[in-house]
Order: C-alpha cells, then structure tokens, then sequence
C-alpha cells in the first residue's frame, strides 16, 4: 500500500456506530441514523473543488442529522490514496474519479489482483482534464509538450494518473519525452507564475479555486490548450472518460475551450452501515443547494445521474435514499 500523506488524523467509526443503525428493512426515505458516527472523510487537495465539498458536506451532515452524523475532511493526495485508505478504514467516506474507482472494483492497474470493496452512494459532477500552458512556452498540441517542464501532480496522485495516460495516448513517453515536475496544485500555480514549469496538468472540476488563482493573477500569459484528439485513445483505456468543454468564463478565457472529462463518484464501504449510507446520500441532495453556494460545481450533481456509477456497485443505502 501507498504511503499516506502527513498531515491528517485518523478518523475511526467504532462497531458500535457502525450496527444497527438502519440496516433492518425500512421504506425507500428510512435513513434514521440511530446512534452517533464520527465519519473521515477523503478529499484532495486543500486548492481543489474535492476539499472544498468535502468541508461543505462534512457541515451539512451535521445540521442534517442534528449533530448525529459528524465528519472531518482530510486533505489528501488524491483519488488512488482516498481509496486505498477507505479500505484500510482509516476513513469512512471518500471522494474519487470515476476512472480510479473502476479500477478498484474492477481489480486492475494499480489494484490488480483484487477486487476492492467499495461502493458508490452517488455520481457526482464531472472533472475536467486541465492542461495549461504559459503562453511563451510555445505549446498548442499535447505533442508540443515532448522536451517541455510539466507539472503532472503529485506522486501516485489520480492527476498524474491520467497525465500518464493523456501522455501516452499523445504518443509521448511521460518516463522520458518531458521533464516531469510532480507537485500539488498549490505548488504547480507557484511554479507557473514564476515560469518554473511550462505547462500543468489538473483534473478537477469548475471553477477549482487554485485554477482561477493562475488565471487572475497571469491572464493572457497562461492558456488552456484542446486535448480532445487524445480522447479516443484515452477511451481504449477507460470508457468512464468523455468529451465536454470548458466554458470561456469559468477562467477568463477567449471561448469555450475542448476537453477531456470523466465523472467522480462518492465512495465508502461495502460494509458501511444501510441508514448511515442513506443518510449521507439522502443529504448530498437534500442540501445540494448548499452546496452549489460553496462551489459551483455541485450543480453537476443529479438525481437522474446519480446511480450511474457503473462498474462501481451502488450500495444499498444509497439505493434506499434515492428511491
């Protein structure tokens, strides 16, 4: 497994909190949460729209359940950590792109060999495959950044997973065509401003805070670049990944700008508890409005779509809050 990032506390669910909390037969709205549960909750980056909801959901569920249900976000490094540490246990819920969550219940790539429990509770909104270049960097195609300093995320982050393999289906070898720079978001801005790296990748949705940071403080001097010509490579990976755009006032931008997107999803346990799952399900739609205050990107988050979470399992609490 992974090392963990530093910096987090490890938020345990006791059995006694995880039993008897819902899992008898009860009507499509039973998501009576019976007894307290202290949840952990796996985001990101402290820049990205993961933390950031994270933070708003943990306090919504609070004034939800009336301080029953209490949660403390994690930063982490991403997707394929917020995972493997979901199923260690060392938290209780997690954020994850829809690609990374295939590969774990699928048991492939990085989780090859097993399949992991894990369950979905909602399809989220969809992320966005940033890659953003200075404009002196003289870069307009993914082929053009062969020979160039790219930011692709942090080690073992879901970012330079799919920088990875953005870069291959390009035809550019990430080990030795660029000069892989692997730093957080936070750091990868600092290092644009100051021309460290010529180019970045990021997947997140929009706006992501530390995104529109580069762009207020550089504007025309960083752009966003069309990456849709790797798509179809991209999707003989992966078929969770799909075509979209990013809208011109999202960042400032000129026009509307192609993209590669893929969905995220809202994970726990297989073995989480049926009314604590339906009460964090239920709550992610009951305060979606809340949300949508803290970041826009929750508009993204649909009942209608919300089961589509496929080949990630839903779980039966989710299943019982969305009816």
């Amino acid at each position: 497994m992974r090392r963990v990032a530093t910096g987090f506390a490890v938020a345990v669910v006791s059995a006694g909190l995880v039993t008897g909390c819902g899992d008898k037969a009860g009507g499509a709205d039973d998501c009576t949460v019976r007894q307290p549960a202290q949840l952990g909750i796996a985001s990101g980056n402290t820049s990205g729209v993961f933390y950031t909801l994270g933070k708003a959901l943990a306090e919504q569920l609070a004034s939800a359940t009336d301080g029953k249900v209490r949660a403390t976000v994690a930063e982490t490094v991403g997707s394929p950590q917020n995972i493997q540490q979901l199923v260690a246990g060392a938290y209780q819920v997690a954020f994850s792109q829809s690609d990374t969550a295939a590969d774990a219940a699928l048991g492939r790539e990085e989780f090859a060999g097993k399949r992991e429990p894990v369950r979905a509770l909602s399809r989220l909104y969809l992320s966005y495959m940033h890659v953003i270049v200075r404009a002196d960097a003289h870069i307009d195609t993914m082929s053009d950044l062969k020979g160039k300093r790219v930011s692709t995320g942090s080690v073992n982050s879901g970012i330079e997973m799919v920088a990875q393999r953005m870069l291959r289906a390009a035809g550019l070898n990430p080990d030795s065509d660029i000069n892989a720079q692997h730093l957080d978001l936070g750091k990868t801005v600092e290092a644009m401003k100051d021309g460290g790296v010529d180019a970045m990748f990021f997947v997140g949705g929009l706006p992501t805070p530390g995104v529109t940071d580069l762009f207020d403080s550089l504007h025309d001097k960083v752009r966003l670049i069309d990456v849709t010509d790797v798509l179809p490579a991209l999707r003989t990976v992966s078929t969770v990944y799909e075509g979209g755009a990013i809208p011109a006032n999202v960042y400032g931008q000129a026009a509307d700008v192609r993209a590669v997107v893929v969905p995220n999803v809202l994970l726990v346990r297989e073995d989480m508890d049926t009314g604590l799952a339906c009460a964090i399900t239920k709550t992610l739609f009951d305060r979606k409005n809340q949300l949508e205050q803290v970041n826009s990107s929750a508009k993204g988050i649909l009942r209608g779509t919300a089961p589509d979470t496929d080949p990630v399992v839903l779980h039966r609490g989710a299943k019982r809050a969305l009816g």
